[in-house]
Parts: C-alpha cells; sequence; structure tokens
C-alpha cells in the first residue's frame, strides 16, 4: 500500500494559451540537462523571512541575496551577504524562493581570510515551519526518500551546487565558530520538463483559475525521468496516483513521454501474479490509465504492446470474485487513507472498480479487435453489477458507486456527498467526489467544493497541492509561508495521520490535481472521443460568467470560449484541421 510499505508562483498564475516556464519564473541563468527536456533554472529567494541576529553584527548585508546574479564569483566582489560566527552565536537565515520547486541550492562564496572549507547546515523545507526543524520529535521531520537537512562545505572563491528535493524555504546556518564568510549568491536550483503549457483555462472566478494552474504546476513539477507522485516524498511511481496526474497530463501537456514511460515501468517491475505496489486497486488503476491514454491519444501500437500483460490481469481479476458476485480481492486492499480502516468501504469502492476494469477491459479489447475477449469481459463486469455493497459511509467509495451506477447519482449527492460540505473529503479522490457529483449534475455544487477545498489550500500560501487536507485542521493555525505564533498551530507540522503526520506530510502531490482535467472536461466542456478523433464540447458553467481555454489534441490545440448571454451559453470555438467537433 502506498505508505503502508513504508511501514512494511508564487502560483504559476498564468492566463494565455501557451505558456514556457522560464520566462514566466524570470530565471537568472539555466543549463540544460542531460535529458533533452529537462532544465536546470536558477531562482534567487524572494525575501528573507527570518534571521537570527538583526543587530547588523553577525549577518551584513543580507538583502544582496535578492539581487539578481550571474552565480559566477569574481575577486572583486564588494559588499557581499556576510556571516561571523563566534562560540555563542552562529549565525542562521531564513529565505523563501517563492514557491515549490524541485532540486537544491548553488551556494558562491567570495574571497576570505581562512582558504578552509565553509561548514554550513542545510534545511529544505515545504513550510517555514519544516525548514525551521530538526530530524525527529514529535513534528517528524526526516531526510526520507530526499536529504532535506544536512551539513555541506563551500570552497573558498568558489560554488557548490547540491539537494534534490522539494522545497520552498531553506534556513542556513553556520556549524563552526570565528568563522568570517563572504557569500556571493544562495541560488535554488530548480529541475523541471522544458514543455509548454498546452491547455488553459480562465474563468469569471479568479479563484478557480488559480487552483487549474496550481493543479497543472503539481503534476508539472512531478514529470522528472518519471511520473513520480511527490518531489520531497515518495519520488516513486505509485500507480494509483498517476490516474489523476495523467488525466492532468492530457488536460495540460497532451501526449508525453514520462506517461508510457512510467506504466511501462510500473509493469515490469510487477510482473503477474503480482500486484502493483503491492496494491489490486493500482494494477487496476493501470487498466483504467490505459483506457484514457488510448481515448486522448489513439496510439494503437502502444496500446497492441499491452495486450498479454492486460489479458492476464484481467483474467487474474476475474478468479477474485465469489459465487455472489463479489469481489474478494487479496494482497493490501486499499482506496485513499481515509477510508484504509473502513472495511465496507473500502468493499464497495473495490466492487465499483472492479466494474469499472472490466468494462474498460471489454472496450480495449474491441479497439484490439479481439471481439471474443470484449465480450467475455462485459460479461464480467454484468455479473458484478448483480452484488450491491452494503455499509458505507464516505464520500470516496460512494463516488465510485456513482460513477458505475451501482448507487443513485443525485441520492447520493444529497446524501453522502455534500454532507458537512468539504469534511472526510481526501486529495486523492476528490476527483472522483467532483465526478460523481458532475454525473448528479451538480455542477454548482462541485465548483463550490473545488473552492472551498483546493482553495482552501492556497488560503494556507500553497503554491501546489497536498497529499493530504483536512479543512478542520485550518482552524487556529497559521499560514506555510510564515512563522509559527506561540499559541498557533502548525498547519503542517502539527497535523497529518498514516505516512503523512507532521513534516513528513508531502506539499506537492500529484494526485491532488483532480480540478485541472475536471474543470477542463466539465466547465469548458471538453470531452475526448474515438482515440481523440472527436471532441464532444458540452459546457457547464454553474454561475460563471464565462470561462474559456485551450486543450491539446492529437490534431493540434483546440480553443474554446463560452459567454452566459440572458440564461444561455455562447459558444465559439477554434479547432485545429482534422478534429471532429460534436455538439
Amino acid at each position: 500500500m502506498k505508505k503502508l510499505i513504508c511501514t512494511t508562483v508564487l502560483l504559476l498564475f498564468v492566463h494565455c494559451m501557451i505558456a514556457q516556464l522560464p520566462p514566466v519564473f524570470g530565471a537568472d541563468y539555466e543549463d540544460k540537462a542531460s535529458h533533452s527536456d529537462m532544465v536546470k533554472t536558477y531562482l534567487t529567494p524572494q525575501r528573507i523571512i527570518w534571521r537570527s541576529d538583526e543587530s547588523d553584527t553577525f549577518i551584513k548585508n543580507a538583502e544582496t541575496l535578492l539581487q539578481k546574479g550571474s552565480g559566477q564569483v569574481a575577486v572583486n566582489d564588494k559588499d557581499l551577504f556576510n556571516l561571523i560566527s563566534t562560540e555563542e552565536h552562529k549565525p542562521g537565515i531564513l529565505l523563501d524562493y517563492g514557491k515549490e520547486i524541485h532540486g537544491g541550492v548553488k551556494i558562491s562564496m567570495g574571497i576570505r581570510p581562512s582558504k578552509t572549507p565553509l561548514k554550513l547546515r542545510l534545511r529544505f523545507g515545504e513550510s517555514v515551519g519544516e525548514a525551521m526543524s530538526d530530524i525527529g520529535g514529535e513534528r517528524n521531520a526526516t531526510n526520507e526518500h530526499a536529504l532535506r537537512d544536512f551539513i555541506v562545505e563551500v570552497p573558498w572563491l568558489g560554488s557548490i551546487e547540491v539537494g534534490e528535493t522539494g522545497f520552498r524555504f531553506l534556513r542556513i546556518d553556520v556549524v563552526e565558530a570565528d568563522e568570517d564568510a563572504p557569500i556571493k549568491s544562495i541560488d535554488a536550483s530548480f529541475i523541471y520538463r522544458d514543455i509548454p503549457y498546452l491547455g488553459s483555462f480562465e474563468s469569471s472566478d479568479k479563484r478557480l483559475n488559480d487552483i487549474w494552474m496550481t493543479g497543472a504546476y503539481t503534476v508539472h513539477l512531478n514529470m522528472q525521468n518519471y511520473l513520480w507522485d511527490g518531489i520531497k516524498r515518495d519520488r516513486l511511481v505509485w500507480v494509483g496516483d498517476l490516474h489523476p496526474e495523467v488525466m492532468t497530463v492530457n488536460t495540460v501537456f497532451g501526449k508525453n513521454e514520462v506517461v508510457p514511460k512510467s506504466l511501462d515501468l510500473a509493469r515490469d517491475q510487477h510482473p503477474l501474479p503480482e500486484w502493483m505496489n503491492g496494491i489490486s486497486s493500482y494494477s487496476m488503476w493501470w487498466l483504467l490509465i490505459h483506457k484514457e491514454w488510448y481515448q486522448y491519444h489513439g496510439d494503437l501500437n502502444y496500446l497492441t504492446e499491452q495486450e498479454s500483460y492486460m489479458i492476464a490481469l484481467l483474467d487474474l481479476l476475474e478468479t477474485f470474485i465469489d459465487e455472489d458476485n463479489k469481489e474478494v480481492l487479496n494482497g493490501v486492499r486499499f482506496l485513499d487513507w481515509p477510508t484504509s480502516e473502513k472495511p465496507k468501504a473500502v468493499h464497495a469502492g473495490l466492487q465499483a472498480m472492479m466494474i469499472m476494469t472490466f468494462e474498460a477491459g471489454s472496450e480495449l479489447m474491441n479497439v484490439l479487435n479481439k471481439p471474443e475477449l470484449g465480450q467475455k469481459y462485459d460479461a464480467v463486469a454484468k455479473r458484478l453489477r448483480k452484488h450491491k455493497p452494503k455499509g458505507n459511509t464516505t464520500k470516496q467509495a460512494a463516488a465510485l458507486m456513482v460513477m458505475t451506477g451501482l448507487a443513485d447519482a443525485q441520492k447520493t449527492n444529497e446524501n453522502v456527498l455534500k454532507v458537512d460540505g468539504v469534511q472526510r473529503m481526501s486529495t486523492f479522490y476528490g476527483y472522483y467526489i467532483l465526478e460523481a457529483m458532475a454525473k448528479a449534475g451538480d455542477y454548482e455544487g462541485a465548483l463550490k467544493v473545488i473552492s472551498d477545498y483546493w482553495g482552501g489550500m492556497l488560503d494556507l500560501g500553497a503554491t501546489s497541492f497536498w497529499e493530504d487536507f483536512d479543512v478542520l485542521d485550518v482552524r487556529n493555525s497559521t499560514r506555510i509561508d510564515e512563522l509559527v505564533p506561540a499559541g498557533k498551530n502548525d498547519i503542517h507540522g502539527d497535523f497529518g495521520e498514516y505516512c503523512y503526520v507532521g513534516y513528513r506530510h508531502s506539499f506537492a502531490h500529484g494526485w491532488a490535481s483532480g480540478p485541472t482535467p475536471w474543470l477542463s472536461q466539465h466547465v469548458l466542456g471538453i470531452n475526448v472521443l474515438n482515440g481523440g478523433d472527436t471532441v464532444k464540447i458540452t459546457p457547464h458553467l454553474g454561475n460563471l460568467e464565462f470561462a474559456k481555454g485551450s486543450f491539446p489534441t492529437k490534431f493540434g490545440v483546440l480553443k474554446v470560449r463560452h459567454v452566459q448571454v440572458d440564461g444561455n451559453i455562447e459558444t465559439t470555438i477554434d479547432a485545429p484541421d482534422g478534429l471532429e467537433i460534436l455538439r
């Protein structure tokens, strides 16, 4: 189980049709990495949040760190940022780079009396609290998956570049006494894929626009050599997490090699009868992702490569159905963390997922010109529908039941999904809750959920979406970009359960990006059909005055604009040649 196995900018608010990252970020300088799409960009700190000394005795010229430079030291550098230590005071400073990034830091030092390397302690943090923390303790700061708290040596008249983690904040402290260190720059080295934002979303509600872009940016951060779930933790290919991430990739970036590369890795790492990541539902998500990938891009050659594994997986799954048509899956039984201790919810969700998987399998077998297998798997799905799970009270499993027709959409929306607003949500399954609300026709309600839940993270200073978010934790909590005063809660360090206790909690988790594809699909109304050959446009603006945006297709970028006029929606479409449009 994701993390059971652990125990076992500035938001990128770019309201344009196509945006490239480097101009947006205002990088000082950049290098191409070894991979063709990967770029390393150097960023200057945006502000100084804290310093150990305000007297100008131990820390001098700190504001020079905020000035853009070249990253190159020189023998005649003057008035540099200066750290002076004694036995009694070893100075430290906390920097804010303005947004969550993936990478490390480059520290450059000028000439000083001693030519011995300078020892500095670095503490990276996704929040101010994490950057100010020590390893361990009740708030659970860790060096797991990626080092974020360690000591380095900086050379005399030279530079050092270290670190590979997810962070926004960096604290630096002098380790030894009697040091006099002139520092030219402390630049973040930001590593990302240099790809355009082909998809976009803009509406009359700026908060929704910001949420769409934050979801897109969160997934972009995780598009490293593989598609990870988190850039600080776990930095792994978790297949269930990939489903909302891949939907975001489809919506924002179009066809990108990181998706098939990651899907193939998961397939090859887990030969049958193993479940992917040890979790039966994650093997089902793998097949469901392939259905979506083919639907959006129509790559029959790639789908054909999966044929033998898909058939073997579906045949294996069929052996876990009992005489009452009930799933009896073994391995780790998991939907998401909030439902993990509720067996009735897990069963309800897995039963729905089995139906989804066999229906997808039937569809894909027909695409692969295997109609006999298409009929076989469709019959299995129909068998599974004969069993109606009882006793579920969770929004997550209820959403899956609505999506598969095991539960009435409108009744479930009123009696389960909308109860207590956005309490008992999860960032992962929030996407499927939105999908279920759309099936119930409650688009205004879904927009409110997006604004209240994902917008709640923005209100706390988030520049990427989190692994988990409980709206009840907001009470008496400070923003992640502020020091925590006495009597207030640290939204990062004081909360969390399961594997995301305290600072171990990931603040850039791709599975939380659900509003991005949802807004494009349901508000802009862009639904891809027939292996990407056709797009059906059915907008749902709710109370929005207008919504417009772009969407990557196999033929090029589609652009749409919808405006409410006297209770009717007027639509303008600019479609690339070859793309069939249905209304």
